[in-house]
């Protein structure tokens, strides 16, 4: 039975630079079908928390400018339950944010937080996770992020090493937590991987309501006090004006640095789901079914010769032609076409810095 004191809040306010030229300004990524089921990444993350949480607990955090988009595609969201921010200001401003709206329902919620854009391929094992994490810091004045338990040194994840003696008898898969690491060069993440004391950072948490604002009042006050300020605004008519005010003063801050970097009583789940957080068009390939040559193709007109470890993502009516390449993205879309080595993807996000000083924002 879902329990009514569970609440979830989706983080879907980033632009997915990386998944360029398909993923922009307009339509960001987690707006995408990029998988081809049918389901874009947003309505499969809001699909899979409905079996922890009653949809009407449901929250998305995201730009006013992805308003419409957001509604059009989660239709059972009424509008409170789309928080708008007026401006970029990283995580821990959008959790705040959703804090103070969730409080003014239920101020002894329970809350998991996840990014709108990831790949869950386990979702049953997922869910079990979820669930056993929320019933411990329903118990428990922790903030649990979850770890995933890397299958090779990736570069472009967070680490967080946990402590193995300090292993919580309420479930035998949370773990205190010693230290994070953001993305690590390639030998130190080879050096984790080795150590087995490492774990991918998946940027899922879950806390008690009361934990989770104690936290941010002995760590970021400075945010905490800013909305608390709205405090009897939240789900009224003045919300919305006060929110663009505090946002233009508001720190520019990620969760992960101001407060569970920081806070004492942090753990971590570590957990195996089939687990991508889709960041890079290298990861979608290592996910998608490969051709006999290992080409991933989306496109209905596609013809390929000589071409190996490609990923080709086209418009499904436009006849393609590509011959001699090896381990490379070739993506189209509206009027931008992407021609990049995988292993140069990294450089993507210049590209777009690059094509919207030279030729404008029409192309990002």
């Amino acid at each position: 039975m879902i329990n009514p004191n569970y609440y979830c809040v989706i983080m879907a306010g980033g632009i997915g630079a990386r998944f360029w030229p398909m993923s922009n300004s307009t339509t960001p990524k987690q707006f995408l079908d990029i998988l081809g089921e049918g389901r874009t990444l947003i309505q499969k993350t809001f699909d899979r928390f409905t079996r922890v949480c009653p949809k009407e607990n449901i929250y998305v955090v995201t730009s006013k400018n992805y308003r419409d988009i957001t509604k059009a595609q989660l239709p059972d969201l009424a509008d409170e339950q789309i928080i708008l921010e007026p401006y970029r200001r990283n995580t821990a401003p959008c959790i705040a944010y959703a804090n103070h709206k969730i409080k003014t329902k239920n101020p002894n919620a329970t809350v998991v937080v996840a990014p709108s854009d990831h790949v869950i391929l386990k979702e049953d094992v997922f869910i079990d996770v979820i669930e056993k994490g929320m019933a411990s810091v329903s118990e428990n004045d922790w903030l649990l992020t979850i770890g995933i338990r890397p299958s090779f040194p990736n570069t472009g994840y967070g680490y967080i090493q946990y402590d193995e003696d300090r292993v919580y008898a309420q479930n035998n898969s949370i773990y205190a937590v010693k230290t994070f690491t953001e993305k690590p060069e390639l030998e130190m993440a080879k050096s984790f991987v080795e150590s087995g004391e490492f774990l991918w950072n998946a940027g899922i948490f879950m806390w008690s309501l009361p934990t989770i604002q104690d936290a941010y009042m002995q760590h970021i006050p400075e945010v905490e006090m800013l909305f608390q300020q709205g405090d009897g605004l939240y789900n009224t008519p003045e919300e919305t004006e006060f929110v663009d005010k505090i946002y233009q003063v508001c720190k520019n801050i990620s969760v992960d640095y101001a407060v569970m970097e920081k806070a004492q009583n942090v753990k971590v789940y570590a957990a195996e789901f089939g687990w991508s957080d889709l960041g890079t068009w290298g990861s979608l390939y290592e996910l998608r079914k490969k051709d006999d040559n290992r080409n991933v193709i989306t496109g209905n007109h596609v013809k390929t010769y000589d071409t190996n470890k490609c990923i080709i993502n086209v418009p499904k009516n436009k006849v393609v032609v590509v011959q001699g390449l090896e381990d490379y993205i070739v993506v189209e879309n509206n009027d931008v076409l992407l021609i990049c080595p995988k292993s140069e993807e990294q450089q993507i996000r210049q590209f777009v810095t690059d094509v919207q000083v030279d030729f404008g924002n029409k192309y990002v």
